[in-house]
């Protein structure tokens, strides 16, 4: 398995990638709706008087430093939100331990990449015959200062297993251990194209929708298209 001392390092450069998430799930407009995390406490405890869902919908505030979140950007709640409703079950970098901000170099890679999970979830659901998941385009740009690549790791390397994810786990709670912002890598997916494992929201500038896509179910995702522009 690759090391974290093996990995290259990237220097300051403003990128672009994409992401999906489920329509379903609004922004929270409680982030993007101050400016500091002085203002963020201030009207929390005040929504929360009155609001007795809003530690669902904010998620787990105390897995995320106040510091690392990024007040003020288009988008805040986008960034934050998969480091305050973490999947126990981990992902491909964590172990379910912490949130990971996962991004695809294209559109076309973050399809690919949400179709093959979803047909993996969705079929373990006993009697699901159809159904339609409709999913919210998100654009981000982010800066890689300080964060490491290892889109030269060979695709032999078992951090690129296509089912055992925990040689990749275990590189992604070192690089969290080391303070290290984010990761580039190949996506298994969409051979040939890369994706980014952000482990702070911090570097992220933005994150705004740019279309939504539909996903149809039939014993599995039979068809994407996209359904409307931002």
């Amino acid at each position: 398995m690759v090391m974290l001392e093996c990995l290259g390092d990237l220097a300051w450069e403003l990128s672009q990638a994409y992401r999906l998430v489920n329509s379903k799930f609004p922004p929270i407009a409680l982030f993007d709706d101050v400016a500091d995390a002085d203002e963020f406490d201030v009207l929390y405890q005040i929504q929360a008087l009155t609001n007795p869902r809003l530690g669902n919908e904010v998620g787990l505030l105390e897995l995320i430093p106040r510091r690392e979140i990024p007040f003020g950007i288009a988008g805040c709640s986008y960034a934050i939100a998969p480091f305050t409703h973490v999947n126990p079950a981990g992902s491909r970098f964590s172990d379910g331990s912490f949130g990971v901000l996962y991004l695809a170099a294209t559109m076309e890679t973050a399809l690919v990449e949400v179709r093959h999970h979803q047909n993996q979830y969705w079929s373990k659901v006993q009697g699901l015959n159809f159904e339609r998941f409709v999913f919210r385009g998100l654009s981000c740009s982010f800066v890689t200062n300080s964060m490491k690549d290892a889109a030269c790791v060979p695709m032999t390397d078992p951090i690129y297993d296509p089912d055992d994810y925990s040689h990749a786990q275990r590189l992604g709670g070192a690089l969290k251990s080391a303070g290290c912002p984010g990761l580039r890598y190949m996506s298994v997916r969409a051979p040939g194209n890369h994706c980014w494992a952000l482990m702070t929201p911090r570097a992220v500038s933005s994150i705004v929708q740019s279309a939504h896509y539909e996903m149809i179910w039939n014993g599995q995702i039979t068809s994407v298209s996209k359904i409307s522009e931002a």
